[in-house]
């Protein structure tokens, strides 16, 4: 199974957080449904969902078909979502139910442990046309000064000053 991390990220290399006074850009929001929908699946952070569950009003939106999977270490049931231990938890998962992909949708913290864990074969990530003084990187391991080479597959413009780079990680 392929598993291909996408996210948001500001021009300066910061995971781009999202608030009331700098929403998401509706070019990046609509990608990732289309890669969700087109994987039928996507894997997310508890954090993360309760905060996509807030925006969306708790109902299934945009979503609400999908196989979506919480990786959480403390979350018990979640209404909506199948609830993973770790990261080689939730590809299992999804996996058993058939899917050749899998989309790591997540947040800094689990994107981090995916790409620690050796777990991803593609990123896609979408630059937003800001800078961010403080922000969440991501990080292939914690401990060493290492690389991983990756090869450019595609880059494409949103909109809205949003630019698609799309890479394949060396395994």
């Amino acid at each position: 199974m392929k598993t291909i991390l996408w996210a948001t990220l500001s021009a300066n290399g910061n995971y781009a957080q999202s608030s009331p006074e700098n929403p998401p850009k509706k070019e990046a929001l609509d990608d990732f449904a289309k890669h969700a929908k087109a994987a039928g699946n996507f894997i997310v952070g508890r954090r993360t969902f309760e905060s996509m569950q807030g925006n969306n009003g708790g109902g299934g939106g945009p979503f609400g078909a999908l196989d979506i999977v919480v990786v959480s270490r403390v979350a018990g049931d979640i209404p909506g979502a199948t609830v993973a231990r770790s990261p080689q938890e939730a590809l299992d998962y999804l996996q058993q139910k058939g899917y050749q992909h899998a989309l790591i949708g997540a947040g800094a913290e689990l994107h981090n442990a995916f790409l620690g864990q050796g777990l991803v074969d593609e990123l896609i990530f979408n630059v937003a046309p800001v800078l961010e003084g403080k922000g969440y990187n991501l990080l292939i391991d914690k401990e060493n000064y290492r690389y991983k080479n990756v090869e450019l597959l595609n880059v494409m413009p949103l909109g809205s000053g949003v630019v698609q780079m799309h890479y394949a990680v060396s395994r």
